[in-house]
């Protein structure tokens, strides 16, 4: 990969795969060769490739994975706006690694659907909020979600589109399909049956990255759609089939049923704001399983078990010489006690806030983290050096411990090493918190092309 300035920085950084999860990438993918990412700034593109949207693009980790798997991903449009900061960190990270052509930094509800270009795939890791339904709007066909939430606003610029995506591919927490408490599985059963109504066909499942060999502990729920007049619909046949072997996440991240077999078939019915009124009123606790199909409102879901026994990467592997890491990223002895009663298991007597004793109790945590497995889940409190329960804490060959730098957390995410430079420590650490592993996205990518080229 060549090198790039870094504008925030006015040095020369190489943003490249380091070797441990470049040799996993071609271990896992046969003639893998580390491409260039960071191409033009005005993205030109031929009738073969795939014109891609990103929402909610965070530091682009759909692009990094689409553009790794092909050259024939080629995002013509993004958006990243970040309404609770007045500093747009992730939105300079993107344009700072792929160029301002085509970027907006504005509030997608603000966006006309007409400023947004035709896309064959629209991507993006929306926010996990209360998909509710406040009415339908009988006048206009539209519906009214909850205040600012932003799946209603995929869905305003899918159904508003002149030209509508062959292609979805959206992520998510895990809990998703579980939310809300009072009514399981409701929020996932709205975005089901509205796709379904925008006209598509859905699959999803819940993945963990490092049950594929990828450096993180990290589960979110992944959704491909696919339009109902695509050729690949139209070849889709048994759905339980599609699920276990034939599918695109199928082929991408295999799997086998879970033993004893756990699976369901049910219809999602009514308008939606009925759905958001009365889905699982009875709160059954799994209504949507790890992995299913819908199509035309038809729910097929099974719960499954990952099948790989491939290469693996450990948090081990990923960490920098110790030579190369700044002191302030080193535990001083004095903070030790802190951050090992932070960690620790507790079984005390606390007092709240209103002068109520009570008995609080939790589990231990690792420390430090252990090297020879993948790591824990990278949250968005990753950063600063202040002793806490949740960051991640590895003891060093010279007996010292420390904290993790930006570029590893930028490993456990296999972004390309120095991706969010430019951004400060805490903040870096933020980004890569909200980021997705990039992994995941590259190897549904391959497989999307493929069955995309097939089916024509």
């Amino acid at each position: 990969m060549k090198e790039k300035k870094d504008i925030s920085q006015g040095t020369l950084c190489d943003w490249k795969l380091c070797e441990p999860i470049l040799a996993y990438c071609k271990a896992t993918r046969p003639g893998f060769k580390q491409p260039s990412l960071f191409g033009e700034e005005k993205v030109d593109t031929l009738p073969t490739d795939l014109r891609v949207v990103e929402l909610f693009a965070g530091v682009g980790g759909f692009r990094v994975g689409l553009e790794r798997a092909s050259a024939r991903f080629k995002t013509v449009w993004s958006n990243q706006w970040e309404p609770s900061t007045k500093r747009q960190d992730a939105s300079m990270v993107y344009c700072h690694r792929f160029g301002p052509e085509g970027h907006s930094n504005e509030d997608i509800a603000t966006v006309p659907t007409e400023d947004i270009p035709a896309c064959d795939l629209l991507v993006g890791g929306f926010p996990c909020q209360d998909y509710s339904v406040a009415t339908t709007l009988k006048r206009s066909g539209g519906i009214e979600g909850k205040k600012g939430v932003l799946w209603w606003q995929i869905y305003r610029i899918i159904q508003e589109s002149k030209e509508r995506p062959s292609y979805l591919f959206l992520e998510n927490v895990d809990r998703l399909l579980k939310s809300p408490a009072s009514q399981r599985g409701r929020d996932f059963a709205i975005i089901l049956a509205s796709l379904s109504d925008l006209g598509y066909v859905v699959e999803w499942r819940v993945i963990n990255a490092a049950e594929y060999g990828m450096p993180q502990r990290r589960r979110r729920t992944y959704m491909l759609a696919y339009r109902n007049d695509t050729s690949l619909v139209q070849a889709l046949g048994d759905v339980e089939a599609w699920v276990l072997k034939d599918g695109t996440m199928a082929t991408a991240f295999p799997v086998k049923p879970q033993m004893p077999l756990k699976q369901r078939r049910f219809e999602i019915k009514g308008a939606l704001d009925e759905i958001s009124a009365t889905f699982n009123k009875t709160a059954e606790r799994h209504v949507f399983l790890n992995a299913g199909v819908m199509r035309d409102r038809e729910v097929f879901t099974l719960e499954t078990v990952p099948d790989y026994t491939g290469e693996i990467l450990t948090l081990g592997q990923l960490l920098l010489p110790e030579s190369e890491v700044p002191e302030a990223f080193f535990i001083k002895d004095e903070d030790l006690p802190k951050w090992k009663y932070l960690k620790g298991s507790k079984s005390e007597i606390r007092k709240s806030s209103e002068g109520f004793e009570y008995k609080y109790s939790e589990g231990g945590m690792a420390f430090p983290d252990a090297l020879d497995k993948p790591s824990r889940t990278i949250i968005t409190g990753e950063g600063g050096s202040g002793p806490s329960r949740f960051k991640h804490v590895v003891l060093t060959s010279s007996g010292r411990y420390r904290r993790l730098t930006p570029i590893e957390l930028e490993r456990l995410n296999m972004f390309p090493d120095h991706h969010t430079e430019g951004a400060s420590d805490m903040r870096r650490a933020f980004l890569m918190g909200n980021a997705l592993v990039t992994g995941i996205v590259e190897k549904v990518g391959v497989v999307l092309l493929h069955k995309h080229d097939a089916s024509k």
